[in-house]
């Protein structure tokens, strides 16, 4: 298992244990987290779970692909550490990964 901290935007901070291979939005919609939504099923076709990464794992993430940049853009507050949860996968690498839920999504 895979160790993922989801701090929602109230402060209020989530530990989660992945299996590894799901992705962040399944794992965050299957523990009832917050701040996630997850409205296209996790197919990149949203931006209902979009999360900030603590900048020091971002380097440790699978680069953004063109579809994800372009969901993100529907996003209010998006910044260099914006990624979709549905896009980052569960791997041992990412073993305490902290990810920061937006006050709402878009």
């Amino acid at each position: 298992m895979i160790k993922v901290t989801y701090i929602e935007s109230d402060g209020t901070s989530r530990d989660v244990n992945v299996e590894e291979g799901v992705n962040l939005m399944d794992a965050a919609l299957d523990n009832m987290v917050p701040g996630i939504d997850g409205d296209c099923g996790g197919v990149c076709a949203c931006a209902t779970c979009h999360v900030h990464v603590e900048a020091s794992w971002i380097d440790k993430l699978k680069p953004m692909d063109e579809t994800e940049d372009a969901m993100l853009e529907l996003t209010d507050d998006r910044n260099e550490s914006s990624r979709l949860g549905c896009q980052i996968i569960a791997t041992p690498e990412l073993d305490g990964l902290i990810v920061y839920t937006p006050e709402g999504q878009h």
